[in-house]
This record gives structure tokens, sequence and C-alpha cells, in this order.
């Protein structure tokens, strides 16, 4: 239950072509942590999550899946970026708030894995999404993304 193809394909479907096999290279060693019903709970590479499958059938990103996307994803693809102010922040697990957000993937729907990234290009977390792209850019508070883990 759950290859590494049927995963490939559950991160095409979520990301966009191409995720899948970015996160799920054939030949790479990866463990499949599971749940006692056998279920795929996390995906683990050399120590680091990559992803973590909810029970709703989703991933959410660690920071190394999210680096692994980031590189395989051409911008602005799943992105939220922020500017100096808010970076600091943001690489000590602090969330984004939609004030601090320089731009984002117009795409971008409330619920989404994000990264986020320093206007550099650098990764900076990954996390959920709040608010869909435009009440990102048009509110003023609020919490834009949730962070579920940052580069420190």
């Amino acid at each position: 239950m759950h290859s590494a193809a049927q995963l490939r394909t559950v991160a095409d479907y979520q990301f966009g072509a191409g995720a899948g096999q970015a996160l799920f290279p054939p030949g790479v060693d990866r463990t499949i942590q599971r749940s006692a019903s056998g279920r795929p709970r996390q995906v683990i590479q050399d120590g680091d999550r990559l992803v973590s499958l909810g029970t709703d059938g989703r991933f959410t990103l660690g920071l190394a899946g999210g680096q692994d996307l980031q590189a395989a994803l051409d911008p602005p693809a799943y992105r939220v970026v922020v500017g100096d102010e808010s970076e600091p922040y943001v690489r000590d697990g602090k969330n984004v708030f939609a004030k601090f957000v320089q731009s984002v993937d117009p795409a971008v729907r409330a619920g989404d894995e994000v990264l986020i990234e320093h206007e550099r290009g650098e990764l900076i977390a990954v996390g959920r999404a709040e608010l869909d792209a435009s009440a990102m850019l048009d509110f003023e508070t609020g919490m834009a993304v949730l962070v579920r883990e940052a580069a420190r």
C-alpha cells in the first residue's frame, strides 16, 4: 500500500507535475513510517522528514521536502515571499503575517502547503496557507501562513 509510485502520484496531484519526481525520485533510499494499520505517516530521507501524509490524503511538508520542491517547481509555484523585516521571526518558527507578504503564487488557496522564501530566493520555512493569495496581499492584519518547520 502506498508505493513510491503512488506517493509520486499524490505529490503530482497536490503540487503539480514534477513534484512527485522531486520528492520521491526512483532509486533513492527513503524510509516510510507507517501507522499500525499500514497507512504511511511520514517519509524520511537521510534522517530528515520530507513529508507527512495526513488522514485527508494530502502531504504536509517538512523542510527537506520543501527544499526538493523549491528546486523542482518554477517560481512562483507554491511560494510566499517575505523580506528582511519578517525573516528572523520566520526562521525562529513564528508565523507569517499578511502585512509582511511581498508576493505570493496567485494560485495559493487557504489550506495549501507553501514554501516561504526570503526575497533573495532562499527557502526559510514551510507551512500551511491560512489565507488565499489575494487576501494575503490585500489584508494588513491576520496570519497568512502557519509555519510548520523553519530553517535555522
